[in-house]
Order: structure tokens, then C-alpha cells, then sequence
């Protein structure tokens, strides 16, 4: 059960890691906001954020 849970988290982590590296290419393809660097700003912060969680839940389980 302890595998499962750690594969599910570092699997959340890589796609946060992701959507902080592509986020403008994220904004650009599901946005049609005028304003990307607003939108790029809110998909970089909200990963990092759900990264951060991830990764003391990943320290405390470890």
C-alpha cells in the first residue's frame, strides 16, 4: 500500500514539474485569456503549490 501511495505522489510531482515548465504552452492551448503572463502566473503558482504538498506528504510517509 506504501508503493502505491509514494508512486501515485511522485507521479503528481512529475506532472507538476511539467506544468510549471510549460505553462505558457498550457495557457495558451486550454486559455483564452487575453492576458497569458496573469494565467501563466496562476498555472505555475498552482503547481508549485500541489508540488510543494506532494512533496512533505512524500517526506512524511518515506
Amino acid at each position: 500500500m506504501k508503493v502505491v501511495i509514494i508512486t501515485i505522489i511522485v507521479i503528481i510531482m512529475a506532472i507538476c514539474v511539467m506544468a510549471i515548465y510549460d505553462a505558457r504552452k498550457i495557457g495558451e492551448k486550454f486559455f483564452s485569456s487575453p492576458d497569458k503572463n496573469r494565467v501563466t502566473k496562476m498555472i505555475k503558482l498552482i503547481g508549485f503549490i500541489i508540488l510543494v504538498m506532494c512533496g512533505i506528504i512524500f517526506c512524511f510517509i518515506k
